[in-house]
């Protein structure tokens, strides 16, 4: 008779820990918008170092065609996660979805996943166009560009947000595994956004305030909200080590491979990649956000986020200041790690301010110190904004 019970309450136990691990579980279509996520970041830099390089190579070139995959990627992937849900799902699988035109069920995350992907595959033949149209770009901000851009970031935002309502869905959400994924998705859409702002954030404008300013703009905004957003303890540290890590990882192994300029005139000569900027060191004022988010976790919301913010910055420009004068000034910063030697092939290698600081990019006295009251406040205004924009994402579920 008892053991029978005992058999029969460990049947009854069974169903509920399949439940449990099936609620857990992480959906194939997370992994792949995290990885389409990687791909698209790998080509971009690299088609940056092609541009650097090579010149403008046909809508086909490789760097486009990773980044293509990647939003191809994301997009077959999430497109089956929303056909099985709305023809194939439960009831339960139904409910816990977003219902969207009054048809389709589907995660969040793969909405945003699909909807970039058909952003960035419109503006593949747009750019080819446009180009031939209207010749080479001399903005970064083109309208095809901006479209692609729109797109990335829709894919990589769709990632962090799969992996975010995955988590918050599962009953133990305490999941090594769910962390990793959101800082390694969080670091590579911090990834793009310094790429997208890389002109007013390079070492040449490393002592002018405006280079603060616009940290102060993306920086805070981001970092908090992934601090609030995750369950991870260290999720802006962790997520700016992934950011670093791509850019240096792609500064030292382009290099590593023949490349020769295209187009003319070619004033700079060389016979391999010219790599893109070695990465602001953002992991030591991220630092900083953790500890004052963890140590004063039962505060106000007004005091965590302006000290956060406040600190980020000090410790942004102190750190950026000094660091951009060496990777701008220094010989030994001419090297494959710092990669600070790399030029355009249409620049003149002999500019006087290759390795110097231009003097409308420099800022002192009462310039600096307006400039920065002036990113303070940035900081501070988008510091609450990222504090509200990732209590959002703590909720999202679906």
């Amino acid at each position: 008779m008892d053991g029978s019970i005992h058999i029969n309450q460990a049947v009854k136990a069974e169903p509920k820990q399949k439940a449990a691990k099936i609620e857990y579980a992480i959906q194939p279509y997370v992994y792949a918008s995290v990885f389409s996520s990687l791909c698209i970041i790998v080509g971009l830099i690299w088609d940056i170092s092609w541009h650097t390089s090579i010149g403008r190579d046909g809508l086909l070139a490789p760097p486009h065609d990773v980044i293509y995959l990647g939003a191809i990627f994301a997009g077959l992937f999430s497109a089956y996660q929303i056909l099985r849900t709305t023809f194939f799902g439960s009831p339960m699988e139904k409910q816990s979805s977003v219902k969207f035109w009054g048809v389709f069920y589907g995660p969040l995350g793969a909405m945003f996943c699909i909807w970039g992907a058909i952003a960035m595959l419109t503006s593949a033949p747009f750019d080819d166009w446009w180009h031939n149209t209207y010749g080479l770009d001399v903005v970064i901000l083109s309208p095809p560009h901006t479209l692609l851009a729109l797109g990335i970031m829709m894919i990589q935002f769709g990632a962090m947000i799969a992996v975010l309502s995955s988590l918050n869905a599962a009953k133990n959400n305490n999941g090594v595994m769910h962390k990793w994924l959101f800082a390694i998705a969080a670091g590579l859409l911090l990834t793009s956004f310094y790429t997208l702002f890389s002109e007013y954030l390079n070492k040449s404008r490393s002592h002018s305030a405006l280079c603060y300013q616009v940290g102060a703009v993306l920086f805070p905004l981001f970092l908090i909200a992934v601090v609030r957003a995750s369950k991870m303890r260290w999720a802006a540290t962790a997520t700016t080590g992934v950011y670093i890590f791509m850019l240096c990882m792609m500064l030292w192994i382009l290099p590593l491979f023949h490349a020769t300029p295209r187009l003319g005139p070619v004033l700079n000569h060389f016979d391999h990649y010219q790599p893109f900027h070695f990465p602001l060191l953002l992991v030591i004022p991220a630092l900083a956000i953790d500890i004052i988010f963890f140590k004063l976790e039962h505060k106000k919301p007004f005091i965590k986020v302006l000290l956060a913010s406040l600190a980020f910055l000090l410790l942004f420009f102190i750190v950026q200041w000094f660091f951009g004068d060496f990777l701008q000034t220094s010989p030994n910063a001419r090297n494959w790690f710092f990669g600070s030697s790399a030029w355009y092939f249409g620049a003149n290698p002999d500019w006087e301010y290759r390795y110097a600081f231009h003097p409308d990019r420099i800022d002192t006295g009462s310039d600096l110190i307006i400039g920065m009251l002036i990113a303070a406040v940035i900081a501070f205004a988008t510091g609450f904004a990222g504090y509200i924009w990732g209590g959002w994402m703590q909720k999202v579920k679906r």
